[in-house]
């Protein structure tokens, strides 16, 4: 039986099908949202190109908030319904999922090329089964993963990055920016995603916001603004992910994703000096290990995941 797995963005929709809990990678298929309606349009025309496969289940990762079945992208007016998609496949189990979700359901998978070592911690430390991911890229949010009784796993849902920022971060921002400028970081998201790391530049240098893309050019460039605010980016992200660690514990590894997140891969050493800046329960960090998810697949395995054909032990 065939299962319809989908990674859904505002920008891309990619859709595959696996077979005996494995992703053909012949399937893999990316469609531009620009060039369709609806998402229901973009599954129709990949069933045709597929041959009509008949569908089992169906799991969908979509880049926005999931709530009763239902679920909508946060970039692009499209909707999800699970009725429907099972009315569409002809398919008898339909999940939609978050995509921070799905990554979360994807971190056992992760191995060789699909990771980047970015810290390591003690071999012989005390684990948990608790791993996380966090999202730093066009938005913010985060997923904790719970391994269950019999190597199973679970991925929560979470909105971290509409949680109001720690007392600590905001102190540095105010010293940075002042209290004016540092009242625009009143969120986690509005601090950590892109737009975050956007506004940051523009409070440094004050100047005009540009994108995030243009700051890491610059940054790449060797641009001495660029580079300070990155540098101070990555610091902020290392004491976030300080407070990450005390409230999740995520002793068999925090998962960074996102293209903000692969930009502070960059700078290890300030992130994890203020990830380890704190003494109080410093050992909780420091037992750690941070890594970077490079897959670009790394969605479409946690929906495998989610139907519980994938792999499921943390470690």
């Amino acid at each position: 039986m065939a299962m319809l797995l989908g990674d859904v963005g505002g920008t891309n929709a990619r859709l595959a099908i696996a077979r005996n809990g494995t992703i053909d990678p012949q399937t893999v298929t990316r469609f531009r949202g620009d060039d369709f309606a609806s998402f229901d349009d973009v599954v129709r025309r990949f069933l045709a190109e597929q041959g009509q496969p008949h569908v089992a289940s169906v799991c969908i990762a979509v880049a926005g908030p999931v709530s009763g079945g239902t679920a909508q992208l946060t970039n692009r007016d499209w909707s999800f319904d699970e009725t429907n998609l099972a009315r569409l496949t002809d398919a008898d189990q339909v999940r939609l999922i978050n995509d921070l979700t799905a990554l979360g359901f994807a971190t056992p998978a992760l191995r060789g090329d699909s990771l980047a070592v970015l810290r390591e911690a003690p071999a012989d430390r005390a684990r948990n089964g608790q791993a996380m991911v966090v999202g730093l890229g066009t938005g913010f949010n985060v997923c904790a993963v719970r391994a269950l009784p019999g190597g199973a796993i679970t991925a929560l849902e979470a909105e971290e990055g509409h949680t109001h920022l720690p007392a600590n971060i905001m102190a540095r921002l105010v010293d940075a920016v002042g209290p004016d400028a540092a009242a625009g970081f009143f969120s986690t998201e509005e601090t950590f995603a892109g737009r975050g790391l956007s506004r940051l530049h523009a409070a440094l240098t004050g100047s005009d916001s540009v994108r995030s893309e243009e700051v890491a050019k610059a940054a790449e460039a060797g641009d001495a603004a660029a580079v300070r605010t990155y540098d101070f980016f990555a610091e902020l992200t290392g004491l976030l992910c300080r407070e990450l660690a005390l409230r999740f514990m995520p002793l068999e590894g925090m998962f960074l994703a996102g293209s903000v997140g692969r930009s502070i891969a960059d700078r290890m050493p300030l992130f994890e000096r203020a990830f380890l800046s704190e003494a109080h329960m410093r050992h909780i960090p420091g037992n750690t290990p941070i890594f970077l998810i490079r897959d670009d697949m790394a969605a479409l395995h946690g929906c495998l995941g989610a139907l519980g054909a994938g792999p499921t032990r943390l470690t």
